[in-house]
C-alpha cells in the first residue's frame, strides 16, 4: 500500500465553532478528513468511531477541559495511542505545558497559532501516522504469507506424503503382478518343456487321450489365470477413465449364482472346502449378469482363498427392496483396520499363507457395485471368518 493512499482522519476540539473553522482551514487536505467537536462528549463519541491519526484539543473548554478528556483517551485501548496536541491561550507558563505533557500531549500550541508551526506539526503527526499504518500492513502482509507458506508446506508435505505411497504401491503392484504373472507362465513353460522331452523321444504313450484332456485342463486354468489379471488391470484403467460400461438385462440372480457354484466346483475342490447355497425364491431384476458375476467370483475366490478349508456360505434373498447377496467364510477373518482399506486397489489381507492376486478385486467389485447404485460391505471379526454382502436395488433409478 503506497502512503500518498492511506486516507488520515484528524479530530480537532474547541468550544468555540470560529476556533474550529479557523483551524480546519489550516489543516485541510485532499488526503485527510477532518472532525470537529465542540465539547469533550462530542469528542469522546467520534473517537469511539474513527481511528484518527491525532487529535488537537483545546485546553479551556466548559465541563470536562482538555487535560481530562486527554487522561480518558489514555485510559482507553482504543484511543490510547493517538497523538494529543493541546492548544491554549493561557500563555507559556512552563507548569501548565508540563501539565499537559502529563496528561498525555506530546506537543503543546499557543494561541494565537503560527500558521506554519501548526501545519508543520499536523504533516509531522500525519506523515507518521501513514508510516504506521503502512508499516502495520507490511507486517500483516508477511504474516499472511507466513500463514500460506506453512499452509503450502503442510500441504506438500501431505503430497509428498502421497507419492511417497503411491510410488511404495506402485512398487508393490509391479512385485505382485511379477509374481502372478509368472506362476501360470512357469506352469505353461514346465507343460511345454515336458511335451518336447516326450515328444524329442518319441514317447507316444504320454500323449494318450486322458492325458492329453488332463494337459487341456491344466493348460486352460494357466491360460484363465493370466486373462483374469489382464483383464483386473484393464478394468481398473476402465474405472479411472470413467469407461467401466454397465449392460443391463434382465436376469434371475438366483440362477446366475447357482450356474456361478457350479464353474467353480475344481475351484471348491482345490481349496479341500464345500459351499452350501441357500435360495428361498427368484431373485429377478435388470443388472449387468457378467458385472454381477465378476463381483460374486471375487467374493467367493477370496472365501475360498482365506476360509481356512471350511465351508462356505452363499445365499441370495430379498430384503427391503433390495437384492442381497450373502457370501460367508468361517476363516481367518480381517482386523478393523484392514476392513477400512480393503476395498482400495492392490490392498491384499495380511497374517496369510495363501496371500496371492493382485489386491483388485474388492476395489473393482465396490465400483461395480457402485455403478449399479448399489452397496458392498463387509463384517468379520479375527479368527471368526468374514461376512460380505452386496446389495442391489430391485428397481433401477432412471
Amino acid at each position: 500500500m503506497l502512503l500518498s493512499e492511506i486516507q488520515a482522519k484528524l479530530l480537532i476540539v474547541d468550544d468555540l465553532p470560529e476556533n474550529l473553522l479557523a483551524l480546519e482551514a489550516l489543516i485541510t487536505r485532499e488526503d485527510r478528513t477532518v472532525y470537529k467537536a465542540l465539547s469533550a462528549d462530542e469528542a469522546l463519541s467520534l473517537l469511539l468511531q474513527h481511528e484518527f491519526a491525532m487529535a488537537i484539543l483545546d485546553v479551556q473548554m466548559p465541563g470536562m477541559n482538555g487535560f481530562e478528556l486527554a487522561e480518558l483517551m489514555r485510559g482507553t485501548e482504543k484511543t490510547k495511542n493517538i497523538p494529543i496536541v493541546f492548544v491554549s491561550a493561557a500563555g507559556r507558563e512552563m507548569n501548565y505545558a508540563f501539565k499537559g505533557y502529563e496528561s498525555g500531549a506530546v506537543d503543546f500550541l499557543h494561541k494565537p497559532l503560527d500558521i506554519h508551526a501548526v501545519k508543520s506539526k499536523v504533516n509531522v503527526f500525519v506523515e507518521l501516522y501513514r508510516q504506521s499504518k503502512a508499516m502495520k500492513h507490511q507486517v500483516e502482509a508477511l504474516e499472511q504469507s507466513r500463514r500460506e507458506q506453512e499452509t503450502l508446506l503442510a500441504q506438500l508435505k501431505v503430497t509428498q506424503g502421497e507419492l511417497e505411497h503411491a510410488v511404495r504401491m506402485r512398487d508393490d503392484f509391479m512385485s505382485i503382478v511379477s509374481h502372478e504373472v509368472r506362476t501360470p507362465l512357469n506352469g505353461l513353460i514346465l507343460e511345454t518343456q515336458l511335451r518336447k522331452m516326450h515328444l524329442a523321444r518319441d514317447n507316444a504313450a504320454a500323449f494318450s487321450m486322458d492325458k492329453m484332456q488332463a494337459m487341456v485342463d491344466r493348460d486352460e486354468r494357466q491360460i484363465q489365470s493370466l486373462i483374469r489379471l489382464i483383464e483386473d488391470m484393464l478394468d481398473v484403467s476402465r474405472i479411472r477413465t470413467g469407461k467401466l460400461s454397465i449392460r443391463p438385462s434382465t436376469f434371475d440372480l438366483s440362477h446366475t449364482v447357482a450356474n456361478l457354484l457350479e464353474s467353480f466346483a475344481a475351484q471348491i475342490s482345490a481349496a479341500q472346502s464345500q459351499v452350501n447355497f441357500t435360495v428361498c425364491q427368484s431373485v429377478t431384476g435388470q443388472w449387468d449378469e457378467f458385472r454381477i458375476e465378476q463381483v460374486v467370483s471375487n467374493l467367493l475366490t477370496n472365501a475360498l482363498r482365506y476360509g481356512a478349508r471350511k465351508p462356505v456360505d452363499v445365499s441370495v434373498y430379498v430384503e427391503g427392496g433390495n437384492a442381497i447377496i450373502d457370501v460367508r467364510d468361517q476363516g481367518i477373518g480381517i482386523s478393523e483396520e484392514n476392513q477400512q482399506r480393503i476395498f482400495h486397489q492392490f490392498e491384499r489381507v495380511a497374517g496369510s499363507d495363501v496371500v496371492s492376486g493382485l489386491g483388485l478385486g474388492l476395489f473393482i467389485s465396490e465400483q461395480i457395485i457402485a455403478a449399479h447404485n448399489g452397496t458392498i460391505s463387509v463384517h468379520s471379526t479375527l479368527g471368526e471368518g468374514a461376512l460380505f454382502r452386496v446389495s442391489l436395488p430391485l428397481v433401477q433409478k432412471s
